[in-house]
């Protein structure tokens, strides 16, 4: 599995030429049939042949592993918990559920969150996800006292990904204020940098700490424009290392713009347009409410938006204005934040349904280049997503990159009597976790047959963390 650098992996004489054989493999320029792929041993792709007959042959389809562009770890531990609401009361909305969020980022030990986290990562494994953006702001104790070592917490994050087998960018989020102008409250304890000095020193522990792992790497992030003061946010903007992804929630709620225009005078995308100088590294996590002028501003600045649909119908944030959007060239990718739903498949399908019952067409990711809808999501999820993390690959299954790659089944009765050129749409609008053979990082099996390689080691752990921790007993 993934694991410190400077470690051997035990699998690497085992890599050595390994080649796998799958049934097809999807580039660019299409499906390649019964596609060999050989590796080095580090799991890197030094080839792609078609119609060799050496290597292990997998029945089954392989598509670019997915990639996760925003991930709240520890609120997995409360996944499903949110939805017991007071008859009589009217006002459960995202403030309310905010309150009990932070309430149980108040509880978590370091030795939870790394169990949780692992958890959670295999998971994204099993439903196909190879990489994950982790937005954390978990940084100090349950006094809110530095750790030790500053990037303590982040560190379990690291390594629970390297338990796992999965893919992490690290965004340590610099958090400072409680809300537009205001002090920070005492459930924001764990998550504050008194200034921008502060939040460097965290940086600087976290690159230090990422760079003892393989397969980590970091990104920057500011929490939320109501999170840290505005002459700091635009510091912050005019110093930023621009070699790095830069992540940042905005424009989730209606209160938040309503508070954003009442102590800026301006919307919260629009104020960050103005004061900053958005680029292809920024990511805008929701974004969900935008005026016409805002979503081509923001779609021609070449930043990329976020968008969490599962999470945002379960909070009730509202629909992303994805065909003006996209009319203007805007770019994209999904996350699964608050984690109560994992599947990618299925953010797609709630993405592009949300649009189709606002808009009334069922052409949500269609082009006039393309109308391939299933492909056109699969690309374009991926591309952005891979932005996100860090990364400047652009071509599937490129010959130096990592294999990493979910497998669908190409014995699940829909898919095995699909023609190619519908495999994509088959894929992204009428299948499931039940249809995905596996999942591969860096040329080795993650997950097998449904099940993650270490289910019973991770799922115990998690378990009695959970009971440790208590949250989900009456």
């Amino acid at each position: 599995m993934l694991g410190h650098a400077e470690k051997i992996n035990p699998r690497t004489q085992q890599l050595m030429g390994e080649k796998y054989r799958f049934k097809g493999l999807l580039t660019d320029q299409g499906w390649v049939n019964d596609a060999q792929v050989r590796l080095d041993s580090q799991g890197t792709i030094l080839s792609i042949a078609q119609g060799e007959k050496e290597g292990e042959y997998i029945n089954g389809y392989a598509l670019p592993g997915f990639q996760n562009s925003h991930s709240h770890a520890f609120q997995y531990a409360m996944a499903g918990l949110a939805e017991m609401h007071v008859p009589t009361q009217r006002n459960d909305d995202f403030w309310s559920w905010r309150k009990s969020m932070y309430e149980i980022a108040l509880s978590i030990s370091p030795d939870q969150l790394e169990n949780i986290a692992t958890m959670l990562y295999a998971e994204m494994l099993r439903h196909g996800y190879t990489a994950v953006a982790e937005f954390h702001y978990l940084h100090h104790d349950s006094q809110g006292k530095r750790y030790s070592q500053l990037s303590e917490m982040g560190e379990r994050l690291v390594r629970a990904a390297s338990r796992a087998g999965i893919h992490i960018t690290l965004i340590p989020m610099f958090y400072q204020k409680g809300g537009f102008g205001k002090e920070a409250n005492e459930g924001q304890r764990r998550f504050l940098s008194q200034n921008l000095d502060s939040y460097h020193l965290l940086l600087a522990s976290s690159q230090h700490m990422v760079n003892q792992y393989s397969h980590a790497q970091l990104a920057t992030g500011i929490h939320s424009l109501r999170a840290v003061s505005p002459d700091t946010v635009m510091r912050y903007c005019q110093e930023m290392d621009t070699s790095r992804p830069f992540h940042i929630h905005i424009a989730e709620q209606l209160q938040e713009v309503t508070d954003c225009l009442a102590y800026h005078g301006q919307r919260p995308v629009e104020w960050l347009l103005n004061h900053c100088t958005p680029n292809q590294q920024f990511h805008l996590v929701h974004a969900t409410h935008l005026t016409p002028s805002e979503t081509q501003r923001m779609a021609k600045s070449q930043v990329h938006a976020v968008l969490c649909p599962s999470t945002e119908g379960n909070l009730g944030d509202g629909l992303f204005p994805f065909a003006a959007y996209k009319e203007h060239g805007g770019r994209w990718s999904i996350g699964t934040d608050s984690h109560v739903g994992l599947n990618p498949l299925e953010e797609l399908r709630i993405l592009d349904y949300g649009q189709r019952t606002h808009t009334h067409s069922r052409e949500t990711f269609v082009t006039l280049e393309n109308g391939n809808s299933g492909l056109l999501a699969l690309s374009q999820a991926w591309r952005s997503g891979k932005r996100a993390m860090g990364s400047s690959d652009e071509q599937f299954f490129q010959v130096g990159a990592p294999l990493d790659a979910v497998i669908m089944d190409a014995q699940s009765p829909l898919i095995a009597c699909t023609h190619l050129d519908q495999l994509c749409n088959t894929f992204v609008y009428s299948s499931d976790a039940s249809n995905i053979l596996g999942t591969i990082t860096h040329g080795e099996w993650q997950v097998k047959e449904g099940r993650h390689l270490k289910q019973e080691e991770i799922t115990q752990n998690f378990i009695q963390s959970m009971q440790t921790l208590n949250i989900r007993r009456a």
